[in-house]
């Protein structure tokens, strides 16, 4: 019925539960996930009919509700030596949510220029209110717990405008755009001022979640160096900063030994490694003695857990156990296995990191890939609107929010010069095959104008849930951006699917990299 939301549209179960009293055994849980049975016409029937089924027990699972697996009713597959592995926020001292705005995207924007204008004229009180309202965002819109008139006065009262305040935001992966960041609530929905405490140059950090939601999820890990959204993966990304700068208390004095009550006490920052006590006794165990002293000794840990974090051989033989919870990281025994992990674990994080250039010079097998080109013989006019998005990538959903379209791919066999170009990085047929897949794709932004040449694997790459560059294309989709694409946002399309096809390649090596580890691991204190 139009106007009307279609109804669920996830799997939803709805009982009815009621405690006796009587029974004091142990509940046992039997799961069935029989999705054909479901979409059955005579699907009532059916179920009266297993009523009278003798052996129905045998199509069921048996299912362990624990607290290591949120007591779900769905079985798991976990292997014993993952449970002993140590859950990824043990190896933290500090983590934080990434930001949350919930202000229609008024603190967020694509163009630096136009946000700063915007927030100058919000803090500026020469602006008066209905100038605000006719720019029609959210700064000006009711909200559940938000007064706009009364977040700008106490805003206006407590800071003023700064533009050091502007910073790069990692809104999804490979999608980053520019913030105004303020504590004051409450101007971010959640501003998460620990966050934002170690957004200091030279710092990055980590991301992840509590536990997987989105089928297919991908990778749940990602890198930045800055702050990011809270949705970067669903649903809550997590950062864990690899340093902390934190405020120590220095006692101060000639002699404090004899002279204890004449002690000054004098606040001073100083930088340590993001690390909890147990993590910081692994790197001992190993004969690294102090990373707070060393920025590299503070990374080896969190580098290697990106490594093995998008190793395909980790994902695939733990799902269960990364879906249930924070995954865990197996930690090598040596400290030759920990630095040569962490050196893979830093080529992925400067493929991930937007704001680090990437040269593709040195790589061989990537010039040929996501090349933008122009159908037919027809020059196109950029100035003309000739980058306009219009395949239909992104459509409004609910609420007004972005939601993915189909758009337009067209999956073909590889060109003799495509597999000529991976033949020079010394890559066979075969392993094309397996890397990237049988097929590569040409993604179209309008009827005129496609991306060339974009591995069929490298197209449905996801990551925290997100198919990366699907994801990317439904937020420039004409109807949304309102404009053409610059020639540097089309290039940046290129520049994404050149960096996953490079974070394919160094799959072998981080599947390789997970055997090594784990067939030498070391020995995790249980927590309490």
């Amino acid at each position: 019925m139009q106007g009307f939301s279609p109804g669920i549209q996830r799997g939803t179960a709805i009982s009815l539960w009621i405690k006796s009293g009587k029974n004091k055994e142990i509940a046992k849980v039997y799961f069935r996930d029989d999705l054909q049975a479901a979409r059955s016409a005579d699907r009532r029937a059916e179920l009266l009919e297993s009523l009278h089924d003798l052996d129905a027990a045998s199509r069921y699972q048996l299912a362990d509700p624990c607290r290591e697996n949120r007591y779900s009713f769905r079985p798991s597959d976990v292997a014993a030596h993952y449970r002993e592995w140590p859950k990824l926020d043990e190896l933290a001292n500090e983590a934080s949510n990434g930001l949350m705005e919930k202000r229609s995207g008024a603190l967020i924007d694509m163009d630096r220029g136009r946000l700063e204008h915007r927030m100058r004229m919000y803090y500026d009180p020469q602006v008066n209110w209905e100038e605000l309202v006719v720019l029609r965002t959210g700064l000006t819109e009711e909200a559940a717990g938000y007064d706009p008139r009364k977040a700008r006065a106490k805003l206006q009262a407590t800071e003023k405008f700064q533009s050091d305040h502007i910073r790069r935001y990692a809104v999804r992966p490979f999608e980053t755009r520019w913030c105004y960041y303020s504590s004051v609530s409450p101007l971010w929905n959640r501003s998460r001022p620990i966050l934002w405490a170690q957004c200091w140059e030279g710092n990055s950090f980590v991301l992840s979640r509590m536990k997987g939601t989105a089928s297919p999820e991908g990778v749940p890990f990602y890198f930045v160096s800055g702050p990011s959204d809270d949705h970067l993966l669903m649903t809550d990304a997590v950062c864990f900063p690899i340093r902390i700068r934190q405020t120590a208390i220095q006692q101060v004095t000639e002699d404090i030994a004899q002279n204890p009550l004449f002690a000054d006490a004098e606040a001073h920052e100083r930088i340590v490694a993001n690390l909890s006590i147990p993590a910081r006794q692994y790197l001992a165990a190993l004969g690294i003695g102090d990373p707070d002293s060393d920025s590299e000794s503070a990374g080896l840990v969190w580098m290697h857990a990106l490594a093995i974090g998008f190793a395909p051989a980790y994902l695939e033989e733990n799902a269960d156990g990364v879906r249930e919870s924070w995954p865990r990281i197996p930690l090598p025994a040596t400290v030759q296995q920990l630095r040569s992990s962490a050196a893979l674990g830093n080529q992925l994080a400067a493929l991930l990191n937007t704001e680090q250039s990437f040269d593709i010079a040195a790589q061989a097998a990537l010039r040929k890939i996501g090349t933008l080109t122009v159908t037919g013989k027809s020059p196109i006019s950029l100035e003309a609107g000739g980058l306009e998005v219009r395949a239909g990538w992104g459509h409004i959903g609910r609420d007004g929010v972005t939601m993915p379209g189909k758009g337009k791919v067209v999956e073909r066999p590889y060109s003799e010069e495509e597999l000529a170009m991976f033949a020079t990085a010394g890559l066979t047929s075969e392993d094309v095959i397996t890397i990237f897949g049988t097929s590569t794709c040409d993604i179209y932004l309008n009827e005129h104008i496609y991306w060339k040449n974009i591995p069929s694997s490298v197209w449905n790459y996801h990551i925290g849930g997100y198919q990366v560059i699907k994801k990317w294309l439904s937020y420039r989709e004409y109807i949304f951006l309102g404009r053409s694409l610059t020639s540097e946002e089309a290039r940046e399309v290129t520049g994404i699917a050149r960096r996953l096809t490079a974070i394919l390649l160094l799959e072998p090596a981080l599947n390789a990299n997970y055997r090594k580890v784990v067939e030498d691991v070391y020995s995790w204190p249980p927590q309490v």
